[in-house]
């Protein structure tokens, strides 16, 4: 992070105070986005050139991305990331119910425990594929967490003397 993104950052200013202060003082602004561009690599006059040239077309997308690193179109998507997140969930919540409902009453813990773990498994590797981590780490963390969360809940089970055997 470039110091005056640092400071910003420290500050709290935000995207709206940089809209302001770009009104507020363009040359400023431009002076200090000439700046970054220098210790880029960029000599004063081809710095100062590219941040006009920038600064024409969008000047509060120019500050955002290069003086404060925020790319507008890597942002988050909150709503988006709780529709998937809640549709995946459901979807897959219907794998131990299937299971519940088709296996034999001898098999159903042990069927809704290896299902359990086979669709953690599989949302693991597709969690790690999609967030660019290995698919093979992603998926084994994940089912061991969840295997580990099925031991604790049966122990506590087993302490409490709950049972849900027929």
């Amino acid at each position: 992070m470039c110091r005056s993104a640092r400071s910003a950052t420290q500050s709290g200013r935000t995207s709206s105070g940089k809209g302001e202060k770009l009104a507020g003082q363009p040359q400023a602004e431009l002076d200090e986005l000439a700046t970054i561009y220098v210790t880029r690599g960029l000599d004063k006059d081809l710095a100062m050139k590219v941040a006009k040239q920038l600064s024409v077309r969008d000047r509060l997308g120019a500050h955002m991305r290069d003086e404060l690193g925020i790319d507008q179109t890597a942002l988050s998507r909150p709503i988006q990331a709780a529709w998937i997140s809640a549709a995946s969930f459901a979807s897959f919540a219907m794998v131990p119910i299937g299971a519940l409902l088709v296996a034999p009453s001898l098999f159903r813990i042990p069927a809704i425990a290896g299902l359990s773990l086979a669709s953690l498994a599989a949302l693991g590797a597709l969690g790690g594929h999609l967030g660019g981590a290995p698919p093979g780490r992603a998926s084994l963390r994940v089912a061991i967490g969840g295997a580990l969360a099925m031991a604790v809940t049966a122990a506590i089970g087993w302490i409490l003397s709950i049972s849900i055997a027929p």
